[in-house]
């Protein structure tokens, strides 16, 4: 039998061939393998050292943003237009060792976007990446909107990122580098009715955002355009709405805390820091938004269809008109009901109480 073996090795060598590796040494070294990569990944993910701000950081997405790249190690500014919470926000990042500048500012003001970016760098030395999050919603019929809720959406998402970058960009091309993350949603690919201010903020900056990428990729500085679908950031509470402003509230939380529908916060803020750490140039969260928005790419005119038989089921403008009411202002037993549980765990979890 030995004789035999050492024939059968004698010919698989003259042949070139190898005896296969014992299994506990295969799987140990797949092992070792797979470690190798992770590490890799984990390292090559990591902010340590880096600085970001992130606007609109006191709560849901942008505070859950500011938390995660805290985690990988970045000192984080954030800035918000009220204090209160966001000093609340401060201190959460604060007891999770997470190093936090906390800046109250109105991002429809360059002059204030330039000089939080200006602090920053003054107190960390440089700015790494910059995550324009800033954002307003307002819901309701068109008939409700005024030239003011259009006025305030696009001063805000588009005009805030805009002040931003215009302040960011001279810093980040010195240097030969540097990154912008640019918050859209699936509302700037698709009109989505009763939220026309904000679509139209959010078509600005989704155009606004892909065209910058091209222009300053020749600087070493990356661009991410970010496109989520609904999250379940508890965010339905400050938004505003309209009309028959219960109604509204109760289809729009509702809709925010579906599962399936409806993604994790806290997923969406690794996927985003994931996104930025390999510099890719666009991310869309969630299946359903990656669906429809390759669906109205190819057939534009069927997504209006559909999305006017979708405006019928929409409540009508009735009630309070074109006054504006807080979400949180707007309950009813179908808002507070089991249905949106996912958001109102969403609400304590991310500073939206």
């Amino acid at each position: 039998m030995t004789s035999l073996m050492r024939e059968q090795r004698s010919l698989r060598r003259r042949a070139g061939l190898r005896a296969p590796p014992r299994l506990p040494h295969a799987l140990l070294g797949i092992a070792l393998g797979l470690a190798t990569v992770v590490a890799a990944r984990r390292r090559q993910r990591s902010f340590a050292g880096r600085t970001v701000l992130v606007t609109g950081g006191s709560r849901g997405l942008g505070l859950e943003l500011a938390r995660e790249f805290g985690r990988r190690g970045a000192r984080v500014a954030i800035c918000a237009r009220d204090a209160e919470t966001l000093d609340r926000a401060r201190v959460d990042l604060e007891r999770r060792d997470i190093a936090v500048c906390a800046m109250a500012v109105d991002v429809r003001e360059a002059n204030a976007v330039a000089g939080a970016v200006r602090s920053v760098v003054e107190r960390w030395g440089a700015l790494d990446v910059l995550v324009n999050n800033a954002g307003v919603i307002t819901v309701g019929p068109l008939e409700t909107m005024t030239l003011a809720d259009f006025d305030d959406a696009i001063r805000t998402t588009f005009g805030g990122a805009l002040h931003a970058t215009q302040a960011a960009l001279p810093l980040m091309r010195a240097r030969g580098e540097g990154h912008i993350v640019n918050i859209v949603s699936v509302g700037g690919k698709i009109p989505v009715p009763h939220l026309l201010p904000y679509v139209a903020g959010k078509f600005a900056l989704a155009g606004f955002s892909e065209g910058l990428a091209a222009e300053v990729r020749p600087w070493g500085i990356a661009v991410t355009t970010v496109y989520p679908g609904l999250m379940r950031t508890g965010s339905p509470r400050h938004a505003l709405f309209k009309g028959d402003h219960r109604a509204e509230y109760a289809w729009f939380s509702i809709a925010d805390a579906i599962p399936g529908l409806a993604m994790h916060v806290e997923r969406a803020a690794r996927r985003i820091a994931d996104a930025c750490a390999r510099r890719a140039p666009v991310l869309t969260l969630t299946v359903p938004a990656r669906v429809a928005i390759a669906f109205h790419a190819v057939a534009p005119g069927t997504t209006s269809r559909l999305l006017s038989l979708v405006t019928r089921l929409l409540p009508v403008a009735s009630g309070h008109g074109t006054r504006a009411v807080r979400g949180r202002d707007s309950e009813t037993e179908w808002s507070r009901s089991a249905l949106t549980r996912p958001s109102q765990r969403a609400e304590q979890t991310q500073n939206q109480a």
